[in-house]
C-alpha cells in the first residue's frame, strides 16, 4: 500500500513531535507550513531533529488551497492555536482544498458547544469536498476516552468529576497568554475572568456569535455528555488565577513574571444534564515552579466509586502521538467535521500505511 502522505501546518514545538512521529511510523511528509519568516526555506526534518528529508518549510499565505490541492497530501495536520477562531483559516483552507486534516487546537476537540458558526461552517465545507475534520490530542485519551471506559465498569453514577494541570511554558506563547499568565490579578480579572460573569442568556448569545471564549474543559465535558448519551440543561465555567509565592523566569513570555501576579489560571467547568449526572471538570493551565508537574485526576462518583491519578504524564509527547494514532481514524471516517466521540477509541499501531 502507498504511504500516507502529510502536510505540517504550523511548525512550532508540538510540530517537532508530529513530524519525526509520522515519519517513524512510515508515513511520507509533503510539505510544511508556518507564519515566521526565520524558518521559511529550513529543511522540516532538520528542523525536527531527523535530519533533511528535502521539503522546506513554506509560508502560509493567501494561496493555501491551491497550494494544498498541488501536494495533495492525504492528511493535514494542524498544530497552530488553542481557540477554532484562531484556527479557523487553517481548517477552512484544508477543507476547501479537500484535504482531511487532524488538529491539536483544544477548543476543535469539541467545537460545536462553543462555535456552532465555525462548526458548520467547516462541516459544510467538508462534506462538500469530501475529507473529514477533526481536532485530538491530550484530552482525547486522557479527559476522553479513559472516562469513558471507566464507566463502562461502573453501575451507578452520580458525578464525574476530573482536574488536569499542565506547564503551559510546553504549548508556546498563545496558549500562555489566554491564560492569562504574566497578568497582574486586576488585567487578569478584566481581561480573563469577567468573561464569565455573564448570564445564561448572555453566554448563548457569545456562543451563536462565535465570541465566546471557552477554557479546555468546557469542550470536553460536552464531548463526554456526548459520548455518554447526555442531554446538557447547563453549563458554566468559571475562571480563577494561579499565582507563586516567588518570582517565575518564563521563556515562553520572555519575561520574569513578579511574585503575586497571575502565573496562569485554573477554570472550572459544571454540567448539569438531564438523566441527573454532573460533569465537573478543572484544567490548570500555568508556568511552573520548580515544586510543580503534570497530573490527572478523575472520580466517577456513584456505585462504586472509582478515581485514577497520573502523575507526570509526557503530556506534549502523549498529545502529538494521540494526534498520530488517530489518523487512520480520520481517513475512514465519514466527511464533514467529525469529533473523536464518534471514532473508535485511540489505538496503538507500530507502522500507518
Amino acid at each position: 500500500m502507498a504511504k500516507i502522505k502529510f502536510v505540517q501546518y504550523g511548525c512550532g514545538k508540538m510540530s517537532k513531535y508530529t513530524i519525526r512521529y509520522c515519519l517513524e511510523r512510515g508515513m511520507e511528509c509533503v510539505g510544511a507550513f508556518d507564519i515566521d519568516e526565520s524558518k521559511f526555506g529550513a529543511d522540516a526534518g532538520e528542523f525536527a531533529g531527523v535530519g533533511n528529508i528535502g521539503v522546506a518549510i513554506e509560508t502560509v499565505n493567501q494561496d493555501m488551497v491551491a497550494r494544498l490541492r498541488a501536494l495533495a497530501p492525504d492528511v493535514a495536520i494542524v498544530t497552530t492555536m488553542s481557540l477554532i477562531t484562531d484556527c479557523e483559516e487553517a481548517l477552512v483552507a484544508c477543507a476547501s482544498a479537500g484535504v482531511n486534516a487532524i488538529t491539536t487546537c483544544e477548543e476543535a476537540f469539541f467545537p460545536q458547544n462553543s462555535n456552532p458558526t465555525i462548526f458548520n461552517k467547516i462541516d459544510a465545507l467538508a462534506k462538500q469536498n469530501n475529507c473529514t475534520i477533526s481536532g485530538a490530542g491530550y484530552q482525547d485519551v486522557f479527559w476522553g476516552n479513559l472516562i469513558i471506559t471507566l464507566a463502562g465498569s461502573t453501575h451507578r453514577i452520580t458525578k464525574i468529576k476530573g482536574s488536569s494541570s499542565y506547564n503551559v511554558e510546553d504549548y508556546g506563547i498563545a496558549l500562555a497568554r489566554a491564560h492569562g499568565a504574566g497578568l497582574s490579578l486586576a488585567d487578569f480579572d478584566a481581561q480573563v475572568a469577567s468573561a464569565d460573569n455573564i448570564t445564561e442568556e448572555a453566554r448563548q448569545q457569545l456562543i451563536q456569535s462565535g465570541q465566546f471564549m471557552p477554557s479546555y474543559m468546557w469542550n470536553v465535558n460536552g464531548w463526554l455528555a456526548s459520548k455518554l448519551g447526555l442531554t446538557v440543561t447547563s453549563q458554566t465555567q468559571r475562571c480563577v488565577p494561579m499565582t507563586h509565592d516567588g518570582d517565575l523566569s518564563s521563556s515562553t513570555l520572555n519575561m520574569t513574571i513578579p511574585s503575586g501576579m497571575a502565573t496562569g489560571m485554573s477554570a472550572v467547568v459544571t454540567t448539569q444534564t438531564a438523566e441527573g449526572i454532573e460533569i465537573e471538570a478543572e484544567c490548570i493551565g500555568k508556568v511552573y515552579g520548580p515544586e510543580d508537574f503534570d497530573k490527572n485526576e478523575w472520580t466517577i462518583y456513584g456505585e462504586p466509586d472509582t478515581t485514577v491519578t497520573i502523575n507526570r504524564p509526557a503530556t506534549v509527547e502523549l498529545t502529538c502521538a494521540t494526534i498520530v494514532n488517530r489518523i487512520p481514524d480520520l481517513l475512514q471516517a465519514p466527511a464533514g467535521y467529525v469529533t473523536t466521540e464518534n471514532f473508535n477509541i485511540c489505538k496503538f499501531s507500530r507502522k500507518q500505511k
